[in-house]
């Protein structure tokens, strides 16, 4: 990990330029321009050729040879896995699931309308989206949490038809508690295809796969990558980056702590970025010890270390007021506040997609069981952008009814405004009524 120690405006470009560059970090294997130009192909691929291409692409990269008519999961298949999964795992992941449906459920919009004394009546028409996609990753590890994420919110919204893709990376098929995940949330069908193609095929549909009007769910850089270039066929939720944490530490923060929240992010990925701010210096020096001493050890020691090397790092502020600067600066996706007041020092963030304030809130908490999602704003999105809810999986249409009396009343401004912008043709449209009614 690099240390810093901030003692000057010098200390301090050096770290605000550590933050820039690593918001564009990537693989150290092959270039974004490269990894486009693939997707882009591959994408083509299966629109031209759907569900021949999907098998194909499987084939390639999941090494599973699969005819179209075994990428969906049959009843069967689903019960087999619900009941391969052991019982207490299937009461924790209900607790779990309604834990993350009852925070969704608290701040969904209603429909509204207001009637004016005149007759005439404008409000919002609130309806779900036809259908979703989710995608829940499969290469690397199984996350069972990432189908609850994504699918709960949207059966809080309305949603009818949610279609899961996963790879099929557990024995030519899909992990069973991820199978029973989707179960529990709601899953309306579950198909064994994962990676670039099963963006494709929900974007633009096969023979099997149904099209979608929403994608949501993290993936690899590829499937990021895909959902960036099939946006605006399908809304996507966001284009999600590597795991990212912050802590922010003070001198009573306890260094075994704030190392486990740097370990816990870094075992995700090798692109993981893991950043403590620290205005003790012995918390920093301790925590650093800690995370040399532990990473060791753990099983995910190789994918830890290549992180941690490349994009993690200790730095030491004057002050929490520069802890609490740089960490807008970076706008991470997760936030751990390990401070004496920790609300106070939270209160100043104005930019991070999920804060978890004390020691005892350690960021695995809102990873799994809280309720709040764990699908964030990465690489600085979260200076303008926000966690998944069940909002995402919602539109708005503007209703509006205008009687002879209002119509009347606000012609002249309505022509007017037309005729400002050059749009005869849209006057006349009120005109044409007025002289009716007269």
């Amino acid at each position: 990990m690099k240390f810093f120690d901030i003692q000057s405006d010098a200390d301090l470009e050096e770290v605000r330029a550590f933050i820039l560059k690593s918001a564009d970090r990537g693989s150290e294997e092959e270039s974004p321009e490269e990894r486009r130009n693939a997707v882009a192909t591959l994408i083509e691929e299966v629109r031209q050729r759907g569900d021949e291409a999907v098998a194909e692409f499987t084939r390639r990269f999941d090494g599973v040879d699969l005819e179209p008519s075994q990428f969906e999961l049959t009843a069967e298949e689903i019960d087999s896995a619900w009941n391969a999964v052991p019982k207490p795992v299937i009461a924790m992941l209900e607790r779990a699931h309604e834990n993350i449906r009852s925070f969704h459920a608290k701040h969904l919009r209603e429909s509204w309308e207001e009637h004016l004394p005149d007759g005439s009546m404008y409000g919002q028409r609130i309806t779900p989206v036809e259908n979703a996609g989710v995608y829940v990753p499969g290469g690397k590890a199984f996350y069972p949490s990432s189908v609850l994420m994504n699918i709960a919110p949207a059966r809080v919204a309305g949603v009818r038809e949610i279609i899961m893709v996963s790879p099929p990376s557990f024995e030519g098929s899909i992990y069973p508690a991820v199978v029973a995940a989707a179960r529990i949330a709601g899953a309306t069908r579950i198909f064994r295809v994962g990676g670039a193609q099963a963006v494709a095929a929900l974007a633009y549909g096969t023979e099997h796969i149904p099209q979608v009007v929403k994608i949501t769910g993290p993936g690899n850089a590829y499937v990021t990558a895909a959902k960036a270039m099939v946006r605006g066929i399908v809304d996507i939720d966001s284009e999600a980056g590597p795991s990212e944490v912050v802590v922010i530490a003070d001198k009573t923060a306890n260094p075994n702590h704030v190392a486990a929240e740097l370990l816990a992010q870094a075992e995700h990925d090798e692109e993981a970025l893991c950043i403590l701010f620290s205005s003790c210096r012995e918390v920093a020096e301790k925590t650093l010890a800690r995370v040399e001493e532990r990473m060791k050890v753990l099983s995910r020691s190789a994918i830890i270390e290549k992180a941690l090397s490349r994009f993690g790092a200790i730095v030491v502020t004057p002050d929490l007021e520069t802890a609490v600067s740089l960490t807008n600066l970076c706008a991470p996706e997760h936030l751990s506040v390990q401070t004496e007041y920790a609300p106070r020092v939270a209160d100043k963030v104005t930019h991070a997609g999920a804060i978890m304030l004390g020691a005892m809130t350690p960021v695995a908490v809102g990873d799994y069981y809280a309720g709040p999602n764990h699908i964030l704003p990465t690489m600085r999105r979260a200076r303008y952008s926000s966690p998944l809810t069940a909002e995402d999986f919602r539109k708005v249409t503007n209703v509006m009814f205008f009687s002879k009396e209002r119509l009347h009343r606000d012609a002249h401004d309505i022509e007017e405004m037309a005729r400002l912008e050059g749009l005869e043709a849209h006057a006349e449209s009120v005109t044409v009524r007025i002289k009716d009614v007269n």
